[in-house]
């Protein structure tokens, strides 16, 4: 296994340095595929658009996560059913969800939008708007996330010990005192583990926006992963590609440093 990733990693970094088409020999490049990457605006919205993607996917998913975890912790009656309802989303394939909101959500003839809009609602379609393009596939993949982390916190919360919860509650302590004084200090580790593995994922984002989007329109949903893959299998640049795909590698390996700093700190503990 390790031999399998060191491999490949090591190709990465090496063709970073490199021009190669993919077919010819690679030739030394120095650092002119970072050069290229810096002087082009696309790489620079690219990653402008990981960085939003990130932040959309710390908040909000995460919260409504907390929300529905607490409210099955509160609410213990048929939580096993929800439980299985909002984990559901995460078990299908990406491609499979995707293309049902592609036809069934967005599409302009079939789809929720289409229908809107033959009944005299012409709502503008997320995916078609620059402006809008990479929070309509960012929808997709939040309503396909969201429902892992709501059982990983719900998990996380049937820990916190009983005695705290309700003590709390024989004084009078609101749902939000509740969450602040109790329940999240409780599962802050777990928050803290979560979070920072939503900013390694978020980078490694490819699938929802490839099938929906392509980067499109404009480039105006691009993500560093597309980047790479169209400098690679489309531009046939596969050095600027292994490039892209060094910067995204350096979010991950910040992202994993804090991860093994936690985790030996919670060893150590």
């Amino acid at each position: 296994n390790f031999i399998i990733v060191l491999i490949p990693a090591l190709l990465t970094v090496v063709l970073a340095f490199c021009n190669w088409d993919g077919i010819s020999t690679p030739t030394f490049a120095g650092l002119d595929n970072f050069r290229a990457l810096a002087d082009d605006r696309v790489f620079w919205s690219a990653l402008g658009n990981n960085i939003i993607w990130t932040a959309v996917f710390l908040v909000v998913p995460i919260a409504m996560g907390l929300f529905a975890a607490s409210m099955l912790l509160i609410v213990r009656r048929g939580s096993n059913f929800f439980q299985i309802v909002y984990f559901l989303p995460v078990v299908i394939a990406t491609a499979i969800t995707a293309r049902i909101w592609q036809g069934m959500i967005y599409s302009p003839v079939t789809g929720l939008f289409g229908i809107l809009k033959k009944y005299g609602l012409p709502i503008p379609n997320p995916l078609t708007q620059p402006s809008m393009s990479l929070f309509g596939v960012a929808t997709v993949d939040l309503w396909h996330w969201w429902g892992f982390l709501c059982v990983i916190f719900f998990a996380a919360l049937r820990q916190v010990p009983q005695e705290q919860i309700e003590a709390a509650r024989l004084e009078g302590a609101t749902y939000l005192q509740m969450m602040r004084y109790v329940l999240l200090p409780g599962i802050w580790p777990t928050i803290t583990l979560l979070m920072i593995m939503t900013v390694i994922w978020s980078f490694l984002a490819f699938d929802f926006v490839y099938i929906l989007t392509q980067g499109g329109p404009a480039f105006s949903s691009e993500l560093l992963s597309t980047l790479a893959y169209r400098k690679a299998f489309y531009d046939l640049n596969v050095g600027q590609a292994a490039a892209a795909a060094m910067v995204i590698s350096l979010f991950g390996l910040v992202g994993t440093f804090f991860y093994v700093r936690i985790q030996t700190r919670e060893g150590e503990q």
